[in-house]
């Protein structure tokens, strides 16, 4: 069995809460003849857990059949300094590990953005162990910093993300895209299409759903769990409770939000301005606890900013947790692709327009039970044939087995 090493600062154990991409395929992976080491930081993104113990550097857990490899990292609040130390700390200590102590020597490696500091790291360990190097882009930076106004376009952060993930994108053997028109963008990086692959986020569909309870016309609780983050735009979603809270004819709709995220308190104190009383905020769930606490929902509700970057495409976890649940999809989204109307899971919206935004939630909470039932099965359906992480694996698994063949004529 070969092995491949994927160096991920963010990756996710299946018990904590986000997304599971890296275990998922990993776990799939062996039934093509792949083990794999997923070295990640051992801080938790978005609720800042420590993973290590004081006095602990580094620990190997085992989740399923794949290794985790947790490097310790610092603490950080906020996007500011603190979270670029914490990055650059990683991406150090993760050029540094060597096989040994559970660690297999890899015949591919594996560096994945989101920052490419990561990436650049696993380019250092393919370099020193003679073998391919496959760059995963699952965010498009600096752009999505560019474009969400977190940094400047010509500032010194910019200049050095950009000169670095081209550095990235000419020195791999081959680029594996999340967003299904990155390669508009990568091509212009100096990477030729034929060496950039798609292969997006997916879901484990497990059992099919229980159905959504039998509710009256016009009673519905929407549903939302992820980041609660800049480029999720969640204050679009209250302004448009408010207007539910506001129309008579929706008495029954309500909107649960779960997760966390550097958002969450201004998005609580807003909710506490408008006075909203069809809201309430709770805390994350592991992600094995998605299908249980998916099936509580009436109907889900996406929503990301008006941004450029979106042209290229989504991938989003929760969206494709959302479709497999079998439940209707308000999509209030502008992006290069639309699951939601591929599928024909739900109705689209435009982004950050309240108004537009309650209509289709008002749309959804006025259908019979037996609509809404319909368009849910239309969902899973298409997420489960197209997302599935078997399927997802396997191709993978092809690119892997590519790379090497390659590497050794």
């Amino acid at each position: 069995m070969r092995t491949v090493w994927i160096f991920n600062h963010y990756a996710q154990e299946p018990s904590g809460p986000g997304g599971t991409r890296h275990w998922s395929i990993a776990e799939h992976l062996r039934d093509h003849g792949w083990s794999s080491l997923i070295v990640a930081g051992s801080v938790e993104l978005n609720t800042g857990r420590q993973r290590l113990k004081p006095g602990e550097n580094r620990r190997l857990d085992v989740f399923g059949s794949t290794p985790f490899l947790w490097l310790r990292v610092p603490p950080h609040e906020g996007n500011g300094i603190g979270r670029i130390y914490n990055m650059v700390c990683y991406s150090f200590r993760a050029a540094l590990i060597r096989p040994g102590n559970g660690v297999l020597q890899p015949d591919v490696v594996i560096g994945s953005s989101v920052h490419p500091f990561a990436a650049l790291a696993g380019w250092i360990q393919a370099r020193r162990h003679g073998v391919p190097f496959i760059f995963e882009v699952r965010d498009l930076w600096p752009q999505t910093l560019i474009d969400l106004g977190r940094i400047a376009p010509n500032g010194a952060m910019a200049i050095t993300m950009r000169a670095l993930e081209r550095f990235l994108y000419r020195r791999c053997s081959r680029v594996v895209a999340l967003l299904p028109r990155a390669w508009e963008y990568i091509v212009d990086c100096g990477t030729p299409r034929d060496r950039v692959e798609w292969i997006p986020n997916g879901v484990e569909p497990g059992a099919d759903p229980n159905p959504p309870k039998r509710t009256d016309i016009g009673s519905c609780t929407f549903m939302y769990f992820g980041a609660h983050g800049d480029a999720n735009g969640l204050d679009n979603v209250l302004r448009a409770m408010k207007l539910a809270q506001q129309d008579p004819r929706c008495a029954g709709l309500r909107l649960r939000l779960v997760g966390d995220g550097p958002r969450k308190g201004s998005l609580q104190q807003l909710a506490r301005e408008l006075e909203l009383w069809n809201v309430v905020f709770e805390g994350p769930v592991p992600k094995a606890a998605i299908p249980a606490l998916a099936a509580e929902a009436d109907a889900f509700v996406f929503n990301l900013v008006n941004a450029p970057v979106f042209k290229f495409g989504i991938s989003s976890n929760k969206l494709f947790d959302y479709l497999c649940a079998a439940r209707p999809i308000v999509f209030c989204c502008d992006a290069g692709n639309n699951p939601v109307s591929e599928a024909r899971g739900g109705i689209t919206v435009p982004p950050e327009d309240p108004e537009a935004l309650f209509d289709g939630m008002r749309a959804i909470a006025e259908m019979s039970t037996e609509i809404r039932q319909g368009i849910g099965r239309a969902g899973r359906e298409w997420v489960v044939a197209n997302h599935s992480y078997v399927i997802l694996a396997k191709r993978l698994a092809s690119v892997l087995g590519a790379v090497t063949d390659t590497s050794k004529t």
